[in-house]
């Protein structure tokens, strides 16, 4: 095994932005990606002069959609890269930013995601090998088929299930940065139609469009510039990990969750204990119980109990998806990896406001993406 991020020179996420995540619109995704970048560099009070290269991450836009969009801000020249990687594109463009920083090759690094809507154009069903499923269980059907055997195999309700969808809908209010800012009673989370078996459409996220932007800086470069590290959290680890073939009954999605997570656990020097708060991939109610169980939050089929104690509260044990996760803040793809990087860092400067958790000192992002791949990174506050 290689040198982890944590061997290499420190990389410090020094500004955010984000366009605010939205339906479908006129605006072009320039504008979005534009207002995002802009936030970021008025964030860490730099020209982007001083940005050295970018990664931008989008899954709908098609080719060549960063110079386009960031040559408004200066045709300096820097290498542009665009990521594509399923709805983890903006969090492998972040974990590119942080290797090029902490190698040394760079100094201040933008990582961004924006995208708008589309119907996705999946290259494996290109790929010559016959799939017996084919188009017949998608991702909700998928998902509405794991929360049936999830409520079989531990006994717990659909209200249960849907309690998180009532807690995020409460967070996401907060945010104004989200798609849905309406905080919902369960009744309202329960009420039909329902999109895929017992899946309402308040316990599916929505897909729309928006833009998200971090810079991230090596020590030298924050000396060099005045920026303040107590606003600079680290970042501790960054894990890519890709499904491979499971001899367990656990579904993929929280294995690969399980074994990407206590990866970066380790590479970190952490455990799950340590955690104060968590975005994680909830495009769907069941995800959140099925991943916090499989990052070690709770034991197998406890993620129901631990959301209705309150532990996963803003507030509680450890805040799991304060900023309303994928089901309020929304899910525009490209941008959402990004997004949960910025709102870590808003949480361990302590400016998230009325959805601050306490005292946060250590966060972890997490997305799952179809490929299958899996990304983990941790931050942390340092004084």
């Amino acid at each position: 095994m290689g040198k982890t991020l944590r061997d290499l020179r420190p990389v410090r996420v020094i500004g955010i932005g984000l366009h605010r995540y939205q339906r479908t619109s006129e605006t072009t995704y320039v504008e979005l990606g534009l207002g995002a970048a802009r936030e970021a560099l008025g964030d860490a009070d730099i020209p982007f002069s001083e940005v050295e290269s970018a990664f931008v991450g989008t899954t709908n836009l098609g080719i060549a959609a960063a110079r386009p969009m960031l040559r408004h801000l200066g045709s300096s020249g820097i290498p542009m890269v665009q990521v594509e990687n399923a709805s983890a594109s903006g969090s492998t463009a972040f974990a590119q930013a942080c290797l090029e920083v902490a190698s040394g090759v760079r100094d201040v690094v933008l990582a961004m995601g924006v995208d708008k809507p589309d119907i996705p154009r999946l290259a494996p069903t290109k790929a010559g090998v016959r799939d017996l499923v084919g188009a017949r269980v998608l991702p909700f059907t998928h998902f509405a088929l794991l929360t049936h055997e999830y409520m079989h195999r531990h006994g717990v309700r659909l209200e249960q299930v849907a309690q998180v969808g009532v807690k995020n809908s409460r967070n996401g209010a907060h945010n104004p940065y989200a798609q849905r800012q309406k905080a919902r009673t369960l009744d309202e989370v329960l009420a039909g139609p329902a999109i895929s078996g017992q899946l309402t459409r308040l316990q599916c996220c929505p897909v729309g469009e928006g833009a998200a932007a971090v810079i991230v800086a090596s020590d030298e470069a924050i000396a060099r510039l005045g920026i303040e590290r107590g606003r600079s959290p680290r970042v501790l680890s960054s894990v890519t990990r890709t499904e491979r073939v499971y001899t367990s009954e656990g579904n993929w999605d929280a294995e690969l969750t399980r074994e990407t997570t206590f990866q970066a656990y380790e590479e970190a020097g952490v455990g799950p204990a340590d955690l104060d708060v968590i975005e994680l991939h909830d495009a769907f109610t069941i995800e959140e119980l099925l991943y916090a169980e499989a990052m070690g939050l709770c034991n197998e089929g406890e993620g129901a109990a631990v959301v209705a104690k309150g532990d996963t509260d803003i507030g509680g044990r450890c805040a799991v998806s304060a900023s309303g996760g994928l089901l309020a803040m929304g899910h525009p793809v490209g941008p959402t990896g990004v997004g949960q990087i910025a709102e870590l860092t808003r949480q361990l400067r302590g400016e998230a406001g009325p959805r601050q958790q306490p005292d946060a000192r250590l966060g972890l992002a997490h997305m799952v993406g179809v490929g299958a791949v899996c990304v983990v990174h941790l931050l942390q506050k340092e004084s």
